[in-house]
């Protein structure tokens, strides 16, 4: 009663009569009256037991039907995803970019699957387009490689690359300064009339073979059989410094071929060829000539054609090979070169010096052709008797020497009738 009296009001938990009781005071001021009622703690306490129990079954039910639930709602909820992943996997593990996958909602998943087949779409038509490419670069490798194959025949590699890395300029006539090299069979249709149709062809692609491989290697360009001729130019599409002398050294090198070859046809018992080559320096137009159906690369011009003459004079002279003065400029450092004439060749109205040359000279050589460029100057000033002294000297040291024949015989007709007084020493040619 001390705590009733003292706290008069509240919940109490005491002992009474030995057994555990709960109960609540209460306070009656009017009265100054007191109140205790009392349960037992047994009694008192069953119902909430009871409660946290039920609580309990019903949490533990509840669980149990969200668990449920949940994994029966999160499959159905899952599998977009699931089809969007399984389709890029598809995608990953075919290469098969026409895999599309169902747009179930309108919400995030079904923005990622919409997302996922525009990327499907672009990856499809973007692997096409790149086929595509591939396919057309196979197919022009392949178009580059025969052309290369053919071309190769006729062009130094150089001049191939520079042809493919600007196939344009190909198509655009240019003025270029560049050697043009002509070279003929002296003879031919006589020549031809000791062969059998097939051994004709076979010894002209022969020594066609042994020809142009000399002037490829020297950088020139195979422009065009002519028959029995060939017509070849040093400096395009490629300019080099020294494409003048790049034409000197192929023609050398051509006679030293041309006697290996003959070696060969002698032989077989077939008539040996003998060639002359004509060579000159000066601009020409370069470009493609023809029609759609047909064109060539080629030079045309005033230069080509005075190369074409120049080869015709190798025959009239005697000589091997015949060069200009703008190819004598540009080699006479480096190349043995001998003054033939100065003529004034057919259509032509201008006097040009013409030379020849050799690789090599011998002792003999070197001797004769000092005495004949001196015998030159003496006969360019109208000093026929000494210009005479130094040819016979030159006749005496190469015995079968054209060109000391020649200037002989005109000193000696000069001495006896001389030139008039606006005489210069040109020869004007009448014929080709």
């Amino acid at each position: 009663y001390r705590w009733i009296y003292q706290n008069r009001e509240g919940w109490v938990q005491m002992p009474i009569g030995g057994v555990a009781r709960v109960g609540q005071a209460f306070y009656f001021p009017p009265f100054d009256w007191h109140f205790l009622v009392t349960e037992t703690g047994e009694t008192f306490y069953r119902e909430a037991d009871q409660i946290i129990i039920n609580t309990g079954y019903v949490l533990g039910a509840s669980i149990l039907i969200s668990l449920i639930l949940l994994f029966l709602f999160s499959g159905y909820l899952t599998r977009p995803l699931r089809a969007v992943a399984q389709g890029m996997r598809h995608v990953i593990d075919t290469n098969d970019l026409s895999q599309r996958v169902p747009v179930e909602y309108n919400d995030e998943i079904g923005s990622l699957a919409h997302t996922f087949n525009i990327m499907s779409t672009e990856l499809e038509q973007a692997y096409g387009r790149i086929k595509e490419f591939a396919y057309k670069a196979v197919l022009a490798q392949k178009n580059e490689h025969k052309v290369r194959s053919i071309f190769q025949k006729y062009v130094p590699k150089d001049v191939i690359d520079t042809i493919f890395m600007n196939p344009e300029k190909m198509l655009v006539g240019d003025n270029r300064v560049v050697a043009i090299l002509f070279s003929d069979i002296r003879s031919f249709t006589t020549i031809s009339e000791g062969f059998m149709p097939d051994e004709l062809v076979l010894s002209l692609n022969k020594y066609f073979e042994f020809m142009v491989d000399i002037i490829m290697r020297r950088g020139g360009v195979i422009d065009k059989y002519i028959g029995d001729a060939i017509m070849a130019f040093f400096g395009a599409p490629v300019k080099h410094e020294d494409d003048a002398y790049q034409a000197v050294m192929a023609a050398l090198e051509m006679q030293e071929a041309l006697k290996t070859f003959n070696a060969e046809q002698q032989r077989i018992g077939k008539p040996q060829f003998i060639t002359g080559v004509g060579i000159n320096y000066g601009v020409v137009t370069v470009g493609n000539i023809g029609s759609e159906k047909k064109m060539d690369y080629t030079i045309i011009g005033d230069m080509v054609n005075l190369g074409s003459r120049l080869e015709g004079l190798t025959k009239p002279y005697h000589q091997n090979i015949i060069f200009s003065e703008s190819v004598y400029r540009k080699v006479k450092d480096q190349v043995k070169c001998r003054l033939v004439d100065k003529v004034v060749v057919k259509g032509k109205t201008k006097g040009e010096n013409i030379y020849t040359a050799e690789k090599q000279l011998s002792l003999r050589q070197k001797k004769a052709w000092a005495y004949h460029h001196m015998g030159l100057r003496h006969y360019y000033a109208r000093r026929f008797q000494n210009a005479l002294r130094y040819f016979k000297a030159v006749n005496k040291l190469l015995p079968e020497d054209y060109l000391a024949q020649m200037y002989s015989q005109r000193c000696q007709r000069y001495i006896e009738d001389p030139p008039p007084a606006d005489w210069v020493g040109i020869e004007v040619l009448t014929s080709k």
